[in-house]
């Protein structure tokens, strides 16, 4: 595939859909609660499964089940953007497209209580790509840094999956981030960009484990999901509706209340992910057995909690110095 020609491609239709978003009014206006101070377009992440898609006819119709809940997840995030579900509709179609995943993976690779296990980590994640869509640029590096994980264990270490689709997805994430990535960011991501690059990078997680068999390389995503659950039990701990939009994430602490570049944040989310995913990768490399695998993933994973813990703890201490 000639991958210029593909990046010309979505630069135009990324234009052409700033245009639209602005005429039919899809836009971010900032309230007390965001992280940006100027209206900008919303839905921009669409680029996402369409880079994908463009893939999935080149291919010839490769992985039909994956993207046919790709389709179904990305249309309904782009409603969602357009006019806000409720939760039961979204919790819903989720369902049906990690299902749709599933039957793409094989039901018959585990028992059916393995797969209720996958289908609340899947949930999990998606819903923390979401979450996590909050500042300039983190969206576009932070799946970049992970793709680039991917290609290095596929290319270097195990083949589970083709290439070309890698370099289409991060084709889109390339063009997304140059509209993205900066102070004053053009478009955000929307819930079709976050949900719909969370839909594509669980696949190609669940595709390497079940490969290698080996679920170190959840920590492939472990920086969103470390900040994801401890703002989680941070909130309940303050007695806080979890179900409510906030700025308590560890990246707006330090976007929104240390007053730290947004892309400087982003980029060091972006880098410590791109870090872990080395790790794993020389680690894996060293022939360990399985259990040291398993001790030195769970090792790495209690440093990371470690490190967000103990800089939420000094960023709360020293706000609450400011307010006394």
């Amino acid at each position: 595939m000639n991958y210029i020609f593909l990046c010309i491609i979505l630069i135009l239709l990324l234009k052409l859909y700033i245009k639209l978003a602005d005429k039919y009014n899809i836009i971010d206006k900032p309230n007390s609660r965001s992280s940006h101070s100027n209206i900008t377009v919303r839905g921009g992440g669409i680029i996402f499964p369409l880079g994908a898609l463009i893939w999935f006819m080149w291919s010839g119709f490769q992985y039909p089940m994956f993207f046919i809940g790709l389709v179904i997840i990305s249309l309904v995030s782009f409603i969602d953007d357009i006019s806000p579900l409720s939760n039961k509709i979204r919790l819903t179609i989720q369902f049906t497209s990690i299902l749709l995943l599933f039957s793409e993976l094989g039901f018959n690779l585990f028992p059916w209580w393995i797969w209720i296990i996958i289908w609340v980590i899947a949930t999990g994640t998606i819903n923390a790509f979401n979450f996590m869509d909050g500042i300039n640029g983190i969206t576009g590096s932070y799946s970049l840094s992970v793709l680039l994980g991917f290609w290095v264990v596929n290319n270097y270490q195990v083949e589970f999956i083709a290439n070309e689709f890698i370099y289409c997805v991060a084709v889109s994430l390339i063009v997304f981030s140059f509209y993205n990535f900066r102070t004053r960011a053009i478009c955000f991501a929307g819930d079709i960009g976050s949900v719909s690059i969370a839909f594509i990078l669980t696949f190609i997680l669940a595709k390497l484990i079940i490969q290698t068999n080996d679920l170190i390389y959840i920590l492939f995503l472990s920086i969103y999901g470390v900040d994801t659950v401890t703002t989680i039990i941070y909130r309940l701990w303050q007695r806080e509706n979890i179900f409510e939009a906030h700025r308590k994430h560890l990246y707006q602490l330090l976007a929104n209340e240390l007053k730290i570049a947004q892309i400087l944040v982003s980029a060091a989310f972006s880098s410590l992910q791109l870090l872990i995913c080395i790790i794993v990768y020389l680690t894996i490399n060293k022939d360990y057995s399985k259990l040291t695998n398993q001790v030195l993933g769970f090792s790495i994973l209690t440093i990371i909690i470690l490190l967000f813990y103990g800089t939420r703890y000094k960023i709360n201490n020293k706000l609450a110095e400011q307010k006394a």
